[in-house]
């Protein structure tokens, strides 16, 4: 118990911040500044890390196209900031609903409520690898504040030994990473500092690992073909508000009227890179789908081949 001890006290997550030591008889508008200047300091924090955030994406979209996915894995809020940005890609870039998979030690119940003591078993994230049905073809992001988490452990354990890619996302320098002796393809690092409130990380912490979370997974969309621009085109419509965002990036794309984007949409089967090549290039349906799994997707690279046809 030594041991783990030491191992908390001295992460700078844990230490006592300067800026935030008197925060208990502050007004609430100079909490409120305290906050939002530490916060501050997150983005430049992860700009340091972008060397290896892109080491990362790279790897990413190499085992997509390989017919793999990328798993989040994290206990607590890491757990829940990989669920959260996992559940989002299907909605926002069209992607199938096991591409992106978070999980989170303790299971299903923990993303509402603290399961105690899941996280301190390195047993537990070998068996959600295992539940996952995690293979050599798939990329593994665990997601931990200190790095130092048991679970965590279990995780890389496992996904080293059947050969997935692995990426450690953590809010302590990687000095201080080190110490755990943990093996990975790549370290994302950002050292955010002390917290605003000692320990807490889902301040500082939590916000840095949910900006490198939609780094990692919206660069990697686009380098699949998700977005025009940079709008994004690959989108379910899976309700009103989709039906209605979708019939707008047609319009805002092709400069067609409302009803007419409404009819392509119908006539392209609700898919909107289709409908987008068939107004742009004046195709049929069939010839639209040809031209764009030629092209892997990609809508100008789609339109292009089409129009020299």
């Amino acid at each position: 118990m030594h041991q783990l001890f030491n191992e908390i006290v001295s992460l700078r997550t844990e230490q006592k911040n300067p800026a935030s030591e008197n925060i208990d008889i502050a007004s609430v508008n100079e909490i409120l500044h305290i906050i939002n200047d530490e916060d501050k300091k997150v983005a430049f924090a992860i700009e340091k890390e972008i060397p290896q955030i892109e080491e990362a994406v790279n790897n990413i979209v190499a085992r997509f196209k390989q017919g793999g996915r990328l798993f989040y894995f994290g206990a607590g809020t890491s757990g829940r900031l990989g669920i959260v940005d996992a559940s989002e890609c299907p909605p926002t870039f069209g992607s199938p609903a096991d591409l992106v998979q978070g999980f989170i030690a303790g299971g299903r119940n923990a993303v509402f409520k603290a399961v105690e003591g899941a996280e301190d078993f390195i047993e537990n994230g070998i068996n959600d690898c295992k539940n996952a049905g995690l293979s050599s073809r798939d990329a593994v992001c665990c997601i931990a504040a200190s790095g130092r988490t048991p679970y965590i452990k279990g995780v890389l354990n496992e996904a080293n030994r059947i050969g997935a890619y692995s990426i450690v996302l953590t809010t302590v320098s990687r000095e201080e990473i080190r110490k755990f002796d943990l093996k990975a393809n790549v370290f994302i690092c950002p050292d955010v500092g002390a917290e605003v409130i000692a320990g807490s990380t889902r301040m500082k912490s939590g916000t840095a690992q949910k900006l490198v979370l939609n780094m990692l997974t919206t660069a990697s969309m686009i380098r699949l073909g998700k977005t025009y621009g940079n709008v994004m085109i690959d989108l379910q419509l899976t309700n009103n508000k989709l039906k209605e965002r979708a019939k707008n990036i047609v319009m805002s794309i092709t400069g067609v009227d409302y009803e007419k984007a409404e009819l392509f949409l119908n006539k392209a089967e609700g898919n909107v890179k289709t409908a987008l090549v068939m107004l742009l290039c004046d195709v049929d349906i069939e010839k639209a789908k040809q031209v764009l799994k030629l092209s892997d997707g990609f809508v100008k690279t789609a339109i292009k081949a089409a129009k020299n046809d």
